[in-house]
C-alpha cells in the first residue's frame, strides 16, 4: 500500500496530468484527460460495471485461498474506488464538489456526469455550426493562432457526430483570411492543385513567418538610413533657403482698410505707405 501511495504521488506531481477544474464545459475534453489519469494509476478499472477482477480465482486453489484472495482483491477494490472517488471529485469545481460529493461510489458520479452533461450537448451541435460559419480572422491577432481556434471548433463538432468535409474546411479556410490577405487569398484560389488542410495550414504559416521577417527588416533599414542621414549632416551647416531680394520685399506696398463708424455713416480710408529707394 505505501509503495502504491509513493507511486500515485509521483504522478499527481508530473506537469502532464495536472487537470483543469471541469466547471460543466468540454465534458468530453474532461473525460478524455480523467480517463487517461486514473489509467496511469491503475484504478481506472472501477468505473467499469462489467469489470469482474475480484470473482476471478485460480481453478486449483483451496477455499481457505479463494476466501483470502477475494478478500485481499475486495479491499484492493475499496481502497481504488476511495482514491477513484477523491479523484474524480478534486478535479470538480467547488459548484458540482459540493453537488456530487455525497454520492460515494466513483461510477455513480461517473454516470450521473455523463448521463447529464451528454443530455446537455444536444442542440450545442447547432450553436457550434453557427459558431463557426460566423468565425472571422482578424488583422489585429496571429492568424495562425486563429486557425487553431477555428479546428477546435471542427474538433468539437466531430465529437457531436457532425463531421465536415476536408474540402469545406479548405474553403473556409481561405474565405475567413483578413482584408490584408486579399492578394495571397486569389494567389491560392488560382492554384490547380487542391489542398488538404494540412496543407493550406503549412503554406499560411510560411506566408504569415514571411510577413513577420519583412516587417522587421523593414522597422531595421528605416532605423539604419535614419541614423545615417544623421551622421552625414552632423558637423556640416544645413543649406538655408534662398529668399526674395530684399529690395522687393522694400519696394512691396502695405495697403490697409480701417472702418470707421460714425453714427449711420461708414467711413472708409485708405492707407497707402510705398517706400522709395
Amino acid at each position: 500500500m505505501a509503495s502504491k501511495v509513493t507511486s500515485a504521488y509521483k504522478v499527481i506531481n508530473q506537469d502532464y496530468v495536472k487537470l483543469d477544474r471541469f466547471d460543466g464545459t468540454n465534458f468530453n475534453r474532461w473525460k478524455d484527460k480523467m480517463l487517461f489519469f486514473l489509467t496511469v494509476l491503475n484504478v481506472a478499472y472501477v468505473l467499469d460495471p462489467d469489470d469482474n477482477s475480484v470473482e476471478n480465482t485460480t481453478d486449483d486453489a483451496t477455499p481457505e485461498e479463494i476466501a483470502k484472495e477475494a478478500e485481499l482483491k475486495k479491499k484492493k477494490r475499496e481502497e481504488d474506488e476511495f482514491t477513484c472517488r477523491g479523484h474524480i471529485l478534486n478535479t470538480l469545481s467547488d459548484r458540482l464538489y459540493d453537488l456530487y460529493m455525497s454520492i460515494k461510489s466513483p461510477i455513480e458520479i461517473w454516470k450521473a456526469l455523463e448521463e447529464k452533461y451528454n443530455t446537455e450537448r444536444q442542440g450545442t451541435d447547432k450553436f457550434l455550426m453557427m459558431k463557426y460559419f460566423e468565425f472571422k480572422f482578424l488583422d489585429s491577432h496571429p492568424l495562425m493562432d486563429q486557425v487553431h481556434e477555428l479546428q477546435v471548433l471542427v474538433q468539437r463538432l466531430r465529437d457531436l457526430k457532425v463531421m465536415i468535409p476536408e474540402a469545406l474546411q479548405v474553403g473556409a479556410i481561405i474565405s475567413k483570411l483578413p482584408s490584408t490577405w486579399n492578394e495571397y487569398r486569389k494567389k491560392l484560389l488560382h492554384m490547380a492543385e487542391d489542398f488538404s488542410v494540412e496543407k493550406i495550414l503549412r503554406h499560411l504559416r510560411i506566408e504569415e513567418e514571411t510577413r513577420k521577417r519583412d516587417a522587421v527588416n523593414f522597422s531595421q533599414s528605416s532605423k539604419v538610413n535614419n541614423i545615417e542621414s544623421k551622421i552625414s549632416w552632423k558637423g556640416k551647416r544645413r543649406p538655408r533657403l534662398k529668399l526674395k531680394n530684399s529690395k522687393t520685399i522694400r519696394r512691396r506696398s502695405v495697403h490697409a482698410s480701417i472702418v470707421i463708424r460714425k453714427g449711420t455713416t461708414l467711413k472708409i480710408a485708405e492707407f497707402s505707405r510705398k517706400r522709395i529707394n
